[in-house]
């Protein structure tokens, strides 16, 4: 990072990589000499998509704490700090892989704890921390209708609804109205909506907390939809997932009754450009 004076204002520019898992897209920033500290002002202006780059969520690759190669530290768009998420851990491991020379398989700290990645080309699989707070069939009042809904956190809380048509969800209203329930104050949930594709096969559309709409795509959001419907279906490892963006990912697990273990995420991390930009 550079700082340059011109006019009596002092500008830093920052430089940055542009990535997306499955259509869920982030900023991510070298961080291993720790002189960047960003606001949440700062970090909800990288991410507009009219006045800066434009993003989901920013990524910060920084020195570990323990005995993980890296720390990762994910921004949702709104400037808030989140413990975990999927499409961004992906693309996290690709850019350690490429800025500071990783191993084929690296760790890193999160907040959700330590997880473990395997970069394969442009696809990479996670290996994620066990599920925790699984509750099925939970009766949830939203917009005026007594919805039955599946809580899990999946690194982040999640809710899940089956439904039968994905294509009629509202699933800003909807989602918003189940981000916001007093149930899951004061930090909130994420929301989604899946709809059974095959015995093993499931698409899914996500309400973002923090990024406060719909993406594209939501790693952990189908981490905790796959072992909902598992849950529910009795459906063995793995699930694919097809995600709102079209892209299509794996979750691979070990199931006892209805308790998990060895999670696995696997999907694309892809590189788009390269940049700098003044904060």
């Amino acid at each position: 990072m550079t700082t340059i004076t011109a006019a009596a204002t002092i500008l830093t520019v920052l430089h940055f990589t542009k990535m997306n898992g499955a259509g869920n897209d982030f900023i991510l920033i070298d961080n291993r000499t720790g002189d960047i500290d960003l606001d949440r002002t700062q970090i909800a202006r990288l991410c507009d998509r009219h006045r800066g780059i434009g993003a989901d969520g920013v990524l910060l690759l920084e020195k570990p704490s323990s005995q993980a190669d890296f720390r990762m530290r994910y921004f949702n768009a709104d400037g808030g700090e989140a413990e975990m998420c999927g499409n961004g851990a992906r693309c996290f491991a690709r850019f350690a892989n490429k800025v500071a020379n990783a191993k084929e398989k690296i760790s890193f700290e999160t907040p959700a704890g330590v997880i473990s990645a395997k970069p394969m080309g442009n696809l990479v699989t996670l290996q994620m921390t066990e599920p925790t707070h699984l509750r099925l069939n939970t009766k949830l009042r939203v917009m005026d209708e007594n919805k039955n809904v599946h809580v899990i956190n999946s690194g982040v809380p999640h809710v899940v609804i089956p439904v039968l048509r994905l294509d009629d969800v509202d699933v800003q209203g909807a989602g918003s109205a189940i981000r916001n329930h007093k149930m899951f104050s004061p930090k909130g949930t994420n929301a989604n909506f899946i709809a059974k594709r095959g015995p093993k096969k499931i698409a899914v559309r996500t309400y973002e907390r923090g990024v406060e709409a719909e993406t594209l795509a939501c790693g952990t959001g189908i981490v905790a939809s796959a072992l909902v419907f598992a849950a529910t279906e009795n459906a063995a490892s793995p699930i694919t997932v097809t995600a709102r963006g079209g892209d299509e990912l794996r979750v691979g697990f070990e199931k006892s009754d209805n308790s998990f273990r060895s999670v696995t995420l696997t999907g694309p991390a892809e590189f788009v450009f390269e940049g700098a930009i003044e904060i």
